[in-house]
């Protein structure tokens, strides 16, 4: 048995003590089983008026009454802030795009770690677009983008923040929301992550009713 795994009383099941791994094995034990993650794609401006683009997988919405969403944004080895949380520390604004099929490469392009001052949406080949209510652009390419003030951060530790971001405005992509306000998941096609280095789509979907008490 892996020293790092404790016995269960279940033989037919692998349990692990989350407090004697290190960091990179919970990273890989949380990233191949909370699955699958949806990706913002945050783009954000400098104090200088530059953009930036990065790709999230720690991410979600937490709240529609006010709407809050969250990312996780990991700090660089020597705990500087990377340019998403330097920016966002400096500006309080940020863009969420939804990653499509559709530019999925591109985002991955964001990914690369660039020096900063480098503009991600030029290197991807992707449009950015004045913000409506902020400084911070949105993708024209991108299904849906939201407009985000932040609402606080949380420090854990020196490696990581949980930015929670306030969405002020939306845009989405012609067709993807009727007139009752619903969503069109195939206009949207949003990509998500799994573990390591796959991804998955949305295309195979099944209905589940809300169950009811006769």
């Amino acid at each position: 048995m892996d020293s790092r795994t404790t016995q269960t009383d279940t033989s037919d099941r692998t349990a692990f003590d989350f407090t004697t791994l290190s960091a990179r094995e919970r990273y890989k034990l949380m990233i191949g089983t909370i699955i699958p993650r949806p990706i913002a794609l945050v783009t954000t401006v400098d104090e200088h008026g530059g953009f930036n683009a990065a790709p999230f997988s720690f991410f979600n919405c937490l709240s529609a009454d006010p709407p809050i969403l969250a990312i996780g944004v990991e700090n660089n080895a020597d705990m500087s802030f990377k340019d998403t949380g330097h920016n966002i520390r400096m500006t309080e604004v940020f863009t969420v795009n939804i990653v499509s099929h559709a530019i999925a490469e591109a985002m991955h392009i964001c990914g690369t770690k660039y020096p900063r001052g480098v503009d991600e949406l030029k290197e991807a080949g992707l449009t950015a677009m004045p913000g409506t209510k902020i400084a911070a652009p949105w993708i024209k390419e991108a299904p849906a983008a939201f407009e985000c003030r932040r609402h606080i951060t949380l420090e854990l530790g020196k490696s990581r923040q949980i930015i929670m971001g306030e969405i002020i405005f939306a845009h989405y992509q012609e067709g993807a929301v009727d007139s009752a306000l619903h969503v069109d998941p195939n206009v949207i096609d949003a990509i998500a992550r799994l573990g390591g280095d796959t991804c998955s789509t949305i295309r195979d979907r099944f209905e589940m009713l809300t169950p009811k008490l006769v």
